[in-house]
């Protein structure tokens, strides 16, 4: 009973912590930073939804996706196809008729929509994630078959959308949003011009929302039973097979719900970014986002978002100070790190005997009891030494 309490005083600290978080983030921030700045943190804080979404999956069930790019560009191009549509009627977007587009394409129509929109920014990245880690997981791929897998994939979509001029732009992808009709306050109902300070502030505080709440989803995943099965599956798959569960639905699930977040994470970057593009689906970009959860530390959540501010700015901070040189300093820095901190900030944190450190640890802990900890292991000895 003292246990259960103290653990819900600590996931009630837990929700205090991140709603103060939050709500500095949204009324204080704004004050101390410009209009740029604002909107560059506000990049970094749905890049951060993405890296919670890889850490779900490899910091907690060993799942090492390295083409979540594919779900990020999808949310990126849904809510994209949405804006390119805010135009007079009858027109088709500026970039169709240099193609000799002369009507609209079909899957284009259900954009027109905002409600589709969003839906088409959760589902799709969300039930392709589902569907390919259904066909991956059912025939047992896993380890690095399975992000070789990944990264296959993410070069399909890459040369797909790369090569659709005609219906998605291409290399130049979609860029020039004009007006966000859902907001109000636009000239004769119009809706908010997207670029105005106004208008991309709205975007920012929705970003922070959507953080807290993703990571309030993810910590809810991980935290009961179904978080200790996952990492049951991450640290002996074939033993939580024999034990009568099925671990490819378990994978599916938490693979899905992955992909839906990177969705999400993809579309508040472009409407930050004002543009998508097939480089959102680069092997490169989806890299980043391992690395960005390997600095923090995986299988903490938290490190996740500490790694994707601390890499992004320190790469935007090298970018301004050193600009003919600054890739070097980013590769010095991270070869330092994974050398030095191979477990990430947040593993650094815990062999020091740091509390917040030290309380991410039970989300490490071995699955199963060492045979130091296991009493008949004891027995056995305590009888062979007499």
């Amino acid at each position: 009973m003292i246990k259960i309490k103290k653990g819900r005083s600590l996931i009630l600290v837990e929700v205090g912590v991140v709603c103060a978080i939050a709500l500095i983030l949204i009324l204080i921030m704004p004050v101390l930073l410009s209009d740029f700045r604002l909107n560059l943190l506000g990049r970094f804080l749905s890049l951060a939804i993405v890296a919670l979404g890889i850490d779900l999956i490899w910091g907690y069930a060993g799942l090492l996706s390295l083409g979540h790019g594919i779900f990020f560009g999808l949310g990126g191009y849904a809510i994209a196809m949405y804006l390119k549509l805010q135009v007079p009627t009858g027109e088709l977007p500026d970039f169709m008729s240099l193609y000799g587009v002369r009507e609209l394409p079909g899957f284009w129509q259900p954009f027109h929509s905002f409600p589709l929109s969003v839906t088409a920014i959760v589902m799709i990245p969300g039930l392709l994630a589902g569907l390919l880690g259904y066909l991956v997981f059912r025939n047992r791929i896993k380890g690095v078959y399975f992000s070789i897998l990944t990264q296959a994939a993410i070069i399909v979509f890459f040369n797909f959308f790369n090569g659709q001029q005609q219906f998605f732009n291409g290399t130049n992808g979609l860029i020039d949003f004009t007006t966000f009709p859902p907001l109000s306050w636009g000239v004769n109902g119009s809706g908010a011009i997207v670029s105005d300070s106004k208008t991309q502030f709205v975007f920012y505080a929705l970003t922070v929302v959507f953080l807290a709440a993703t990571y309030g989803l993810c910590r809810w995943l991980t935290s009961g039973r179904f978080g200790r099965l996952l990492i049951a599956i991450r640290d002996d798959e074939s033993r939580v097979r024999f034990s009568g569960y099925d671990p490819t639905d378990f994978k599916v699930l938490v693979f899905a719900v992955s992909g839906a977040v990177a969705g999400i994470a993809g579309a508040f970057y472009t409407l930050q970014s004002g543009s998508v593009s097939p480089r959102s689906m680069d092997i490169g970009f989806s890299i980043e986002m391992v690395i960005w959860v390997a600095v923090g530390g995986r299988g903490t959540l938290i490190g996740a978002v500490i790694g994707t501010l601390l890499v992004n700015y320190a790469r935007t901070f090298l970018s301004e100070q050193f600009a003919e040189i600054w890739l070097f300093f980013q590769g010095i820095l991270l070869l330092i790190i994974v050398i030095l901190l191979p477990d990430g900030i947040m593993g650094w944190l815990n062999k020091q005997n740091i509390p917040f450190g030290k309380r991410q640890k039970l989300k490490l802990s071995h699955t199963y009891p060492s045979l130091e900890e296991d009493m008949e292991v004891k027995h056995e000895r305590q009888n062979l030494g007499n």
